[in-house]
C-alpha cells in the first residue's frame, strides 16, 4: 500500500505470497497502481503518489484479510471517489465500525450493513486532520487512521493508551514520511503523521513473519528430541510476546544473529524439544501476541500445570470467535479448559493430550493450523474440518511441515 502512495518503483523481496497478499494487490491494481510479481517473493509496485489513487469500477474483495481490508479503508476515506468493498463469508462477519468511526470525523462517509462488509465508502472531498483516541488496543485501527492522514492537510494523531504493532510507522520512515511519537503525560503514546508528503519509493526486504515461525517453533518445542531453526525471523518487539511467554514456560528457545530487515529487527531462533510449565500471561500482552494465542494454547495444553491466559476480548473479533474455537477444540481433544469472559484457563497435565477429534475451524488459518501442530503429539491423530484458509498467509504450511517431519494426510490445505 505505501509503495503505491510513493513516487517511483518500490522492489519487494521475501514477500509472503499469501492469499492476503493478492487479495491487497488486486485491490491496489483497481485503484490504478500497477503491480507486477517478478518471481518468488518478488515484487514491484510503481507508486501514482499520496492522493494519486483512481476510482475504481469494479468491487474490491479483500478475500479473508481483516488487515488489508481496514488499512485500505484509511487510504480510500481521503481519496474523493466513491469505492466498494467486500469480503468472503469470514471477513463480512467482522466489525469494521471501529475503523469508520474515526475515518468519519475525517470527512468519508460510509453505507454498512450494521458496521460490517459490504460497504460503500465516500472518501472526504476536503479531508479533515483529527486527533484520535484509541478506544481498542488495535494496530489496524491506529494504522488506517494514520494512512488516512496521508492524504489530509497538517497533522493527523493517533494516541494509544496500550502499545501495539508498529510496522506502520516504521514503513512511513522507511518511505520518507514525517512522523514523530512521543509518550504524553498519563503514560499514552501519541503517534502524529504530517499530511500530504512526498514519499519515495524505496526497496523492501521482508523479513519473516514471526506469527507463521510461531508454529514451527511451537511444534519443535511439543515433539520429544526436536531441533529447529528458524531464520531471519521478525523480532519487533511488539511482536515478540508469545517467544516472552514460551521461554517464560521453560522453552529451550535461543535468538542469535540478530539484525536488520526492512526496518525491522530480525534474529534467528533456534529451537529445542522441552517440558513446559503452565503460567499466567498477564491481559498487558495481549497487543504484542495477539495472533498467537491459539497455538500458545496448544502449548499450555501440553504444559505440567495451569496456564491462565488473560485479556483476550480481541479474540473474538478475529477471523472466528478465536476464544470459542480454541476452547471447544481443545474440549474436544480431551483438554480440561474453562472459559471466561475475556480469559481462558487451560489444565495441562505434563503431557499431550488424548486427542482423536475433528475439529471445527469456522475457516480460520490459525485455529487449522495450530491444531494441526498439537496433533503432531496427541496420542490419537487430530483432524480439522476445512484446512483451505490456511492459504491466506500460510501457503507454504504443509510443505514445510512435512519437511521437518510431520504427516498431514487428507485433502488439500
Amino acid at each position: 500500500m505505501l509503495g503505491g502512495l510513493a513516487i517511483g518503483q518500490t522492489r519487494i523481496t521475501g514477500l509472503l505470497e499469501g492469499d492476503d497478499v493478492y487479495a491487497t494487490a488486486g485491490a491496489l491494481r483497481a485503484l490504478g497502481v500497477p503491480v507486477t510479481r517478478d518471481g518468488p517473493g518478488a515484487w514491484t509496485v510503481s507508486g501514482v503518489g499520496v492522493g494519486g489513487f483512481a476510482e475504481p469500477s469494479e468491487v474490491l474483495d479483500m478475500g479473508n484479510s481483516g488487515t488489508a481490508a481496514r488499512l485500505l479503508l484509511g487510504l480510500l476515506a481521503t481519496h474523493n471517489f466513491t469505492a466498494f468493498m467486500t469480503g468472503d463469508h469470514s471477513l463480512v462477519k467482522r466489525p469494521m465500525a471501529r475503523v469508520t468511526g474515526p475515518l468519519s470525523r475525517m470527512g468519508a462517509d460510509f453505507v454498512t450493513r450494521g458496521g460490517r462488509l459490504p460497504l460503500v465508502v465516500r472518501g472526504a472531498a476536503n479531508a479533515i486532520p483529527i486527533v484520535y483516541r484509541m478506544e481498542v488496543a488495535s494496530a489496524q485501527v491506529k494504522s488506517a487512521v494514520l494512512l488516512a492522514g496521508l492524504n489530509a492537510p497538517g497533522e493527523t494523531t493517533v494516541i494509544e493508551p496500550v502499545a501495539t504493532r508498529d510496522h506502520t510507522e516504521r514503513m512511513l520512515r522507511h518511505f520518507g514520511g514525517a512522523i514523530s511519537v512521543g509518550l504524553l503525560e498519563d503514560g499514552a503514546t501519541a503517534i502524529t503523521v504530517r499530511g500530504q508528503p512526498e514519499l519515495v519509493a524505496a526497496p523492501i526486504v521482508v523479513p519473516g513473519d514471526p506469527s507463521s515461525a510461531a508454529f514451527p517453533a511451537v511444534a519443535a518445542l511439543l515433539v520429544p528430541g526436536s531441533k529447529v531453526v528458524l531464520r531471519n525471523v521478525g523480532m519487533n518487539p511488539l511482536r515478540t510476546g508469545l517467544y516472552e511467554t514460551l521461554v517464560e514456560m521453560g522453552g529451550d528457545i535461543t535468538f542469535t544473529d540478530a539484525g536488520e530487515a526492512g526496518g525491522e529487527p530480525v534474529s534467528d531462533l533456534v529451537v529445542r524439544a522441552g517440558a513446559l510449565k503452565g503460567l499466567t500471561v498477564p491481559a498487558e500482552r495481549a497487543p504484542r501476541m495477539i495472533d498467537e494465542y491459539p497455538i500458545l494454547a496448544m502449548a499450555a495444553a501440553c504444559a505440567e500445570g495451569t496456564t491462565h491466559l488473560l485479556g483476550l476480548a480481541e479474540l473474538k473479533v478475529k477471523e472466528s470467535d478465536r476464544l470459542a474455537m480454541i476452547a471447544a477444540g481443545l474440549d474436544a481433544c480431551g483438554v480440561k479448559v474453562e472459559v471466561g469472559e475475556n480469559s481462558l484457563t487451560i489444565h495441562g497435565t505434563g503431557r499431550p493430550p488424548r486427542g482423536g477429534a475433528t475439529v471445527a475451524t469456522a475457516f480460520d488459518h490459525r485455529i487449522a493450523m495450530s491444531f494441526l501442530v498439537l496433533g503432531l503429539v496427541s496420542d490419537e491423530p487430530i483432524g480439522v474440518d476445512d484446512g483451505t484458509a490456511i492459504a491466506t498467509s500460510f501457503p507454504t504450511f504443509e510443505t514445510l511441515m512435512a519437511g521437518l517431519g510431520a504427516r498431514i494426510t487428507g485433502g488439500p490445505l
